[in-house]
């Protein structure tokens, strides 16, 4: 039997088991939209822009290990999606973005909500489609989970004209499908791994540098095993906090722009790195000549080959999964007991970094945002999802929370987009129901999505908002203060609403918080008394804290810049 092209598409994503369909509906959609009408199994999340259904789609993937998918019409609902495609394909997360675009005949005649979504969004996808026949509507959705899913993951966008979705053909979903151009290596070489092992058993200063493609892969527990073989310390990017428990004492931190001094110190003195699922980026690594300066030999371990030996020379390459790639490390390398006597020196001097403390900071008798994050943490025992806007609020968050395990730290690494946090925590609130979410955020942030506001209110969604609210775009006016002579140029916002009475003018609950004596009252309150409600929390924090410790751009990782140095 025939059916139409909507329906072909609603029956492909009960073929992908998909429950969740971000989006917002528009003329080209519309055959789609009123096929979904007439199924109960996929429930459609109703946002309040398209951009905000990408993000959510995105932190549901990054939440969940599942492919985030989104419904948007031609034109300004593509357009608007450009953003979010940007953020999930910079950090690698796998989405299928559903688009509609004008009836065939009209493509190119710039017809009322046309847009070149295939040109528009080429850039800052991992592939997409313009679907002409509806014969051909299966195999493509078929296609885009695969490429979604598999190698280096990444969004892929489908763009189906509104005739397509009208004509008829008989469905038939394929089980597998093919592409000659596209068979990513899973299994990494094993003369490559024989001679990274190999190399780790002999260093005398080994480290182990694991960003996101760790948790991508699923791999933290073959990971946080090979490292207790080893012995040796371990440092996540921003992308792989959780990747490594953060308590185990192995851990020496965040590395990079505003890593610890030890992760910072260790990464540049080792012998021996082995980097896994991250790719030597500037803000981790600095200035590329003041690290490669050092001599040592790098393993990589990356799915994509491209990321291998692009800023950084390595020396044992080994493209493939991560989880195969560790499996095959953990037959070579057996356990040892405690840690590795050969190593002692090396901790000893690891040790030596650490009593630095670089995270202390000076208490006042106005909130300081680390002791908010400190505070959450203590009280939520590590077990929330927590989804960061960009800015300082963000750094505060990676260097205070202390992440034991993956997928519950949802934040945009790659593009750093303004605006994530509130929309990312709705998509990780339908990936986990039960578990708390809390989006920390500041001022700036949550104002370019605060809309979702209606929309968690819509879906009873229980998240809690921390807002560290210092009255700045706090990241940019903390490099006007060290590298502009103070000159705040537009950093000041000076025309803040009552965050409380907007959040309960969407029918939330609003708490101001203004001593650091309530702080922790507050987050009680919203937890326990308002656990079922979303809470808006708008702490006024000391509008001078600057994230600390800070390596400036363009320069090395041991020139580290301290609190105490300004």
């Amino acid at each position: 039997m025939k059916i139409s092209g909507a329906e072909i598409v609603i029956k492909c994503l009960h073929e992908e088991k998909v429950d969740y369909l971000f989006g917002f509906p528009g003329g080209s959609v519309l055959h789609i939209y009123d096929a979904l009408f007439k199924q109960d199994r996929i429930k459609h999340i109703l946002v309040r822009h398209e951009q905000a259904a990408v993000h959510a789609a995105d932190a549901y993937a990054r939440s969940s290990n599942r492919v985030g998918v989104v419904l948007v019409t031609s034109g300004p609902g593509v357009t608007n999606t450009i953003t979010g495609l940007a953020t999930a394909y910079m950090d690698s997360i796998p989405l299928v973005v559903l688009t509609g675009q004008v009836p065939t005949a009209y493509i190119g005649q710039d017809a009322f909500q046309e847009c070149d979504t295939v040109g528009i969004t080429r850039p800052c996808v991992k592939h997409n489609f313009l679907v002409k026949d509806v014969s051909d509507l299966a195999v493509t959705i078929k296609k885009a989970f695969m490429i979604a899913t598999t190698g280096r993951p990444g969004p892929v966008v489908v763009d189906i004209p509104k005739d397509v979705t009208a004509q008829t053909c008989v469905f038939e979903y394929p089980n597998t499908v093919q592409m000659r151009s596209y068979n990513p290596v899973i299994k990494g070489h094993l003369g490559q791994i024989r001679k990274g092992a190999q190399l780790l058993l002999e260093a005398k200063r080994p480290i182990i540098y694991a960003g996101g493609g760790v948790i991508l892969a699923d791999a933290s527990e073959k990971l946080t095993e090979l490292a207790h073989r080893l012995g040796c310390p371990v440092t996540n990017t921003l992308m792989g906090l959780g990747g490594f428990p953060a308590t185990d004492p192995q851990f020496v931190g965040m590395l990079g722009m505003h890593g610890t001094y030890e992760a910072n110190m260790a990464m540049h003195h080792a012998d021996v790195v082995l980097a896994i699922g991250a790719r030597f980026d500037d803000r981790v690594i600095g200035d590329t000549a003041h690290f490669c300066a050092e001599p040592r030999k790098i393993i990589h371990i990356d799915i994509d080959p491209s990321s291998i030996s692009k800023r950084v020379k390595v020396d044992i390459p080994i493209v493939g999964n991560a989880s195969d790639i560790l499996d095959e490390f953990l037959k070579l390398i057996e356990s040892q007991t405690g840690r590795n006597p050969v190593l002692q020196d090396w901790w000893t001097r690891i040790e030596e970094w650490r009593s630095r403390q670089c995270l202390k900071y000076k208490k006042s008798d106005k909130i300081m945002p680390q002791y908010v994050i400190e505070k959450l943490y203590e009280i939520t025992k590590g077990e929330a999802i927590i989804t960061s806007d960009v800015g300082q609020h963000q750094m505060f968050s990676a260097q205070y929370y202390k992440f034991d395990k993956p997928r519950r730290w949802i934040n945009s690494g790659g593009l750093g987009t303004m605006g994530v946090g509130l929309p990312f925590a709705m998509g990780a609130c339908f990936a986990n129901p039960g578990v708390t979410v809390a989006c920390i955020t500041g001022e700036g942030s949550i104002q370019m999505c605060i809309q979702e506001l209606s929309t968690i209110k819509q879906f009873d969604l229980p998240i809690k908002v921390i807002c560290l609210n210092n009255g700045y775009l706090g990241m940019v006016r903390q490099w006007q203060e060290m590298f502009y002579a103070s000159r705040y140029s537009h950093t000041y916002v000076s025309s803040l609403p009552d965050f409380v009475k907007l959040a309960e003018a969407y029918g939330h609950v609003g708490i101001r918080v203004t001593r650091p004596e309530d702080v922790v009252p507050a987050l009680q309150k919203a937890l326990t008394e308002h656990r079922n409600d979303c809470v808006f929390m708008d702490f006024i924090i000391d509008p001078t804290a600057n994230v600390f410790p800070m390596v400036a751009a363009g320069k090395g990782l041991t020139e580290i810049i301290f609190s105490e140095d300004l």
